[in-house]
């Protein structure tokens, strides 16, 4: 069946749903058992709303599914209200992301009514993405990385909240926010060196810091860095801290050839990706006396 087939029968099949809840609202349903016509609307509805998204009408799909979540709140089904609405967001992420958002916040108040924690932290981070890549408001994205990450903390989902935390850092320092970001870096460092499994990546997170330290200012860098080796003194033999005295000495002797030759250095073993590509070069320019720039 083509797609105009499979929209003409989701349009068939809203129209029935339709008459099911008219019916349901007549004297004798409220005497005879009105409560089961909605639930057989509820089910047309969601028939209704796969249809359309077979026919990729991602519009139309997410109103019908909203539409079986209004019905399900109407017979305090809320578990399926939930559901219903997260599936609508997933239909309108295609056609009306601002539209995805607004269910998705629909299913989280349920949720979270409902002390299901760990879900609702499931789709902050499904909306933080939407803010990410569709609507590109890094402010919202960061809100709802935050409130993620607090849900996984109160279930004790720790590796889960660290997650949302570094895209909070991550983002926080693009902004030049770069205290908020110091915070979050040296707290999941400092946990993860902690933890045989994850003790690798602390070196990693003591990096990150000392750059955000460094593009406030030179000396923070340089207490920063001696901080972190007391704290974790399997730091001191990492490349990147390497990297990081290079890079002060280069700044305190104001040579920029040798600045760039240590980033070069660096770059030929471990490839550095577009965040810390950005970090260095912020630094690197107040080496040529653009200080203001960058504060």
């Amino acid at each position: 069946m083509d797609n105009s087939g499979k929209e003409a029968e989701a349009i068939a099949l809203l129209a029935e749903a339709e008459r099911k809840v008219k019916n349901s609202q007549s004297f004798f349903s409220g005497l005879f058992g009105g409560s089961s016509k909605i639930e057989e609307a509820c089910e047309i509805y969601a028939r209704a709303a796969n249809m359309f998204k077979m026919a990729k009408n991602w519009s139309a799909a997410g109103n019908a599914f909203c539409q079986a979540a209004q019905l399900h709140l109407q017979l305090q089904s809320k578990h399926d209200a939930a559901t219903c609405f997260v599936d609508a967001g997933n239909a309108f992420k295609k056609a009306d992301p601002q539209e995805a958002i607004n269910c998705l916040m629909r299913a989280i108040e349920i949720y979270t009514d409902m002390g299901r924690f760990t879900i609702a932290a499931k789709h902050h981070i499904s909306i933080a993405e939407i803010y990410e890549t569709e609507l590109v408001d890094i402010e919202k994205a960061i809100a709802h990385y935050e409130q993620a990450a607090d849900y996984y903390k109160g279930e004790e989902s720790n590796s889960s909240a660290n997650k949302c935390l570094l895209k909070v850092a991550g983002y926080a320092a693009q902004l030049e926010q770069y205290q908020k970001a110091v915070d979050i870096y040296e707290q999941v460092g400092t946990n993860a060196m902690d933890s045989p499994l994850l003790k690798y990546s602390a070196k990693d997170y003591f990096f990150k810091a000392a750059l955000c330290h460094f593009c406030i200012d030179m000396l923070n860098a340089k207490l920063a860095v001696q901080k972190y080796e007391e704290l974790f003194p399997a730091f001191s033999d990492s490349r990147e801290c390497k990297l990081m005295k290079k890079l002060l000495e280069a700044h305190e002797e104001q040579n920029v050839d040798s600045y760039t030759e240590a980033v070069k250095e660096y770059d030929a073993i471990s490839r550095l990706d577009q965040w810390l590509t950005t970090m260095l070069l912020r630094i690197k320019k107040t080496i040529q006396g653009d200080e203001e720039d960058l504060r």
